[in-house]
């Protein structure tokens, strides 16, 4: 399984396009796979004979793992070495962690319906994800294995845990919901739901909606969440789009959209407040020096995604609107890869799109801030002068970020924000394309 981006450690399989004893050649697609960012697809890097398949879809598969074995026409054929996995981080019923529990190795993968509910004798297992969860909100291993799991053979899942933490918090009743009964040691039975009564639809989740709201709880447990606002005066980027969209787009072959204009902006704070441009690793800061900007997209079906502009510094604005027109319309087409959703520093969403004024948007892990705009609306503004105050009709706009109070603090992200509505008030009405 390939490297999908530094926050993905895992692919669930759509579909296999091969089977045992298929030739293959080089980039022949084997699989589809999904990710919480993209589809994908993951061709082959060999060429031969297929001689076995090792998943199924469906699966959660590790990155790095391997999931084909392919015979080649050479004598000296890659051969997959048959090294057994290592025993999955787990906790038998002396409360004892495997050895190498948090070893990382790429290792054949074994498919998740293989494991075995806990039982009394048995071992129960753990990702490693849940196991650094439950780790982080102080959760034992005995609390561990009552809550009830929902994945594969009763497996605990990330979503199993965060809910169960959630509610936990909360001090509610309901957090007995997510343990298990006392009086019943072999089985686990699914969290209630509630009962529904009266003219009620019930919508499942499709699996892109499932992976945003998984991802959103994740944000919302990993970050400090601490949400400011701001309100910017837009008048002369306003009228500067007005009167040279129609050019622009004659000489380019682009419309010039205001997110262009915004990430421009973004960019420049960035430069100048590199702190939020940056990610916590455990107890470690990362500062990213490339820029790489995400812009969430609504897509057709009301799911959301967040394309990445990489290396957003290195543009102008005619490059930043190729950009975003780009990735904009090959996300609402289905057609993103890949390297078009990875390695985001800092993440922007327009709201205002949809007409709401302001919002709370969450932070897109790992990174530690996301801002967002409003929808711009003509008001009547006291506008200073030298000749004294006066009441003018202007273009106005509310800015709001959220950012991770682990380590941006609310003076460097007022600071932050005041210098982006500073950046747009500014902008040169009269600037030359």
């Amino acid at each position: 399984m390939p490297r999908l981006g530094e926050s993905i450690v895992e692919a669930t399989v759509l579909k296999i396009h091969k089977q045992v004893g298929d030739a293959v050649r080089m980039e022949d697609i084997l699989m589809d796979i999904a990710t919480d960012k993209v589809d994908s697809e993951v061709p082959s890097t060999a060429e031969g004979i297929v001689e076995d398949i090792l998943c199924k879809e469906g699966d959660v598969i590790k990155i790095g793992a391997v999931i084909f074995k392919i015979r080649t026409s050479k004598e000296d054929e890659i051969k997959v070495e048959k090294t057994p996995p290592p025993t999955p981080l787990g906790i038998n019923v002396n409360g004892k962690l495997h050895e190498n529990a948090n070893e990382d190795q790429s290792v054949p993968y074994v498919p998740t319906n293989q494991t075995n509910i806990p039982k009394s004798d048995h071992v129960r297992f753990y990702s490693p994800l849940v196991m650094n969860i439950a780790s982080s909100e102080g959760i034992g291993l005995s609390e561990l294995e009552q809550i009830i799991g929902t994945g594969n053979e009763g497996r605990v899942t990330k979503t199993d845990i965060l809910n169960y933490v959630a509610q936990k918090k909360t001090g509610q009743p309901s957090v007995s919901h997510f343990i298990k009964s006392n009086t019943s040691t072999d089985n686990y039975s699914t969290p209630s739901t509630g009962t529904t009564s009266g003219n009620v639809e019930i919508i499942e989740m499709d699996r892109m909606r499932r992976l945003i709201a998984d991802h959103m709880i994740m944000s919302k447990s990993t970050s400090a969440h601490v949400t400011s606002f701001a309100e910017a005066d837009v008048t002369n980027i306003v009228q500067w789009r007005e009167a040279n969209k129609k050019t622009f787009e004659k000489r380019e072959g682009e419309k010039i959209t205001y997110t262009p204009l915004f990430i421009e902006a973004i960019v420049k704070c960035l430069k100048k407040y590199p702190m939020l441009n940056s990610s916590v690793i455990g107890n470690e800061i990362h500062i990213k020096k490339d820029i790489n900007i995400g812009m969430a997209t609504a897509l057709p079906n009301g799911n959301l995604i967040v394309p990445v502009i990489q290396n957003a510094d290195q543009y102008n604005i005619i490059g930043l609107t190729k950009q975003v027109n780009r990735l904009a319309n090959t996300a609402r087409n289905g057609k993103l890869q890949p390297a078009d959703t990875q390695n985001g520093t800092f993440t922007f969403t327009n709201i205002g799109t949809f007409g709401s004024l302001m919002g709370t948007p969450i932070i897109n892990q790992p990174q530690v801030a996301i801002l967002a705009i409003g929808t711009i609306k003509k008001k009547p503004v006291v506008i200073e002068t030298e000749l004294g105050d006066t009441v003018g009709i202007r273009h106005m706009m509310f800015v709001s970020m959220s950012y991770d109070h682990r380590i941006i603090d609310g003076s460097l992200g007022s600071i932050f924000l005041n210098e982006f509505v500073k950046s747009l008030e500014d902008f040169n009405s009269n600037r030359e394309l």
